[in-house]
């Protein structure tokens, strides 16, 4: 991977990073301002209900900003777009469509086979 395309991934993860803190921001405010008491059980278990389900995918995406970071840092060693298991390059369209990938379409193929079996005992 030359360092154009080293600076493309660094600037499209670094973007998708922003866009993941502002939506948590957001959303840190609009449950901090949805902190109301409801008098009717049924709007206050749905009200807490998609609460429940706003703080899991803030969960996921904090995960995924982890992962971002990785990505990044993998970038600043020289080793992103190669595949963990392999060594071998990374196909840039499996980056372009994931940013964060470590393993080849090949690799990951591998991996999730791996794992159904695993999953099926």
């Amino acid at each position: 991977m030359n360092e154009r395309q080293r600076e493309y991934f660094r600037a499209k993860l670094l973007v998708w990073k922003d866009d993941i803190l502002r939506e948590s921001k957001l959303t840190l405010q609009v449950l901090q301002e949805e902190n109301v008491n409801h008098s009717d059980l049924a709007d206050r278990a749905s009200s807490e209900t998609d609460r429940a389900i706003e703080l899991r995918a803030r969960d996921r995406q904090r995960k995924l900003i982890s992962k971002i970071d990785a990505a990044l840092q993998r970038i600043e060693d020289n080793t992103y777009g190669y595949c963990e298991e392999t060594g071998e390059p990374i196909s840039l369209m499996r980056l372009e469509a994931r940013p964060i990938a470590t393993l080849s379409v090949e690799a990951q193929g591998r991996h999730e086979k791996r794992e159904k079996v695993h999953w099926d005992k």
